[in-house]
């Protein structure tokens, strides 16, 4: 029973990873951008929360209505007006771009908030569970942000492969010069995918600030644990995204078993053993060297 419940632990922390990761995977795929701010932004979509919440009077668990809408916009913006420029020039400055977005974030958060602890208050919710057994306990809240995960990345993949903006999406990502010969705006579609991966930044933003406290500095913990993640899972795979996600929470959740200073520790071992075996991911392609 005891391994069985570290493996539900370990499943509902992946929902966690899952979630925070998808938009990295999902810029990466489409973009072929590494997004070194993801884990900023997405402590600006706690704080935004923190912050906008109380003005509208909508209880903190709302507080989604508000921030993923904003960040959907703000994804669009940002896109067409810094990471279009660095595109166009070559992956490093683009590197470059996203690592002076991190550190502007990161300093200006210092300096609105200092380094004071901030959380989204969910009431009664965070300690409330369900009792499956004698010895496991399931969170509602852990299950709710595995569930938001599921259906967020079930969404996107409907979306790509159901809808026609989806399929521009995938067309662009697979070859841009031929998707523009046929007469689509890929930095339109550019704009899309990024509005996409920062609406569902901005969701795991959120579920961090109710899990946990934000401060100015986490952004960096987080993003590594999404490139994880998404190495893991496979880059530009949603559904392996969530596998890989899935396993790095069973993973650190096996360490923490051992010792309370292992899980970190077993995370990253399960990744080097992934980049060893299996370059591209569990669910990546694998790419023809010329």
């Amino acid at each position: 029973m005891i391994w069985l419940n570290i493996v539900v632990s370990g499943v509902l922390l992946g929902g966690f990873y899952a979630l925070f990761a998808c938009g990295l995977s999902l810029m990466f795929g489409v973009m072929k951008i590494i997004n070194l701010a993801h884990g900023d932004m997405a402590v600006v979509a706690g704080y935004t929360a923190v912050f906008l919440v109380p003005k509208f009077h909508l209880p903190e668990v709302w507080s989604f209505l508000i921030v993923v809408p904003i960040f959907a916009l703000l994804g669009y913006v940002v896109q067409r007006t810094l990471f279009q420029k660095s595109i166009e020039r070559d992956p490093f400055t683009t590197l470059l771009v996203t690592f002076g977005l991190s550190v502007v974030i990161e300093n200006l958060l210092l300096e609105i908030y200092t380094d004071n602890a901030q959380s989204i208050n969910i009431g009664s919710l965070i300690s409330k569970s369900w009792q499956v057994n004698q010895t496991i306990f399931i969170s509602y809240q852990s299950l709710t942000v595995l569930i938001v995960s599921v259906v967020v990345i079930g969404a996107l993949q409907l979306f790509l492969s159901k809808t026609s903006t989806g399929r521009q999406i995938r067309a662009v990502s697979d070859d841009r010069e031929a998707a523009m010969l046929c007469g689509t705006n890929y930095r339109h579609i550019f704009g899309i995918a990024s509005s996409l991966a920062f609406a569902t930044v901005a969701l795991a933003g959120i579920s961090y600030g109710m899990v946990t406290s934000l401060n100015p500095y986490s952004g960096g913990a987080n993003l590594l644990l999404a490139f994880e993640t998404v190495v893991i899972g496979g880059i530009g795979s949603l559904w392996g995204t969530l596998v890989g996600g899935i396993l790095l929470g069973i993973a650190q959740q096996f360490g923490g078993h051992f010792n309370q200073q292992y899980p970190i520790l077993a995370g990253n071992i399960l990744f080097l053993v992934v980049l060893a075996i299996r370059p591209q991911g569990l669910f990546g392609k694998k790419v023809a060297m010329s």
